[in-house]
């Protein structure tokens, strides 16, 4: 049977909807578009939407092979996408 949605246009989720599909509380979905270190958002009128395909983007930025990957501290510090700094450690102990 073909799919009732091939040519359409990419199918955009609220909020609720959004953070669901990421396994995430609508709360820190919001927060990540405040602090700007969320997904790529649409405002549409007044409604926030987001594509599935900005969402998959996203997840796929914090892949990772290792916990120890020191990648993932780097590439936060230097795109600034916490919402917090993090501290440099210098080599001595106050």
């Amino acid at each position: 049977m073909p799919d009732p949605n091939a040519g359409l246009p990419p199918r955009y989720l609220r909020t609720a909807e959004a953070a669901r599909f990421l396994g995430l509380s609508p709360r820190t979905l919001e927060k990540h578009r405040i602090y700007g270190t969320g997904p790529a958002y649409r405002k549409i009128g007044a409604r926030v939407v987001y594509a599935v395909a900005d969402l998959n983007a996203w997840a796929d930025l914090g892949t990772r092979t290792s916990t120890s990957d020191p990648a993932s501290a780097q590439c936060c510090r230097q795109s600034g996408t916490l919402p917090f700094p993090m501290q440099e450690r210098s080599g001595a102990d106050p």
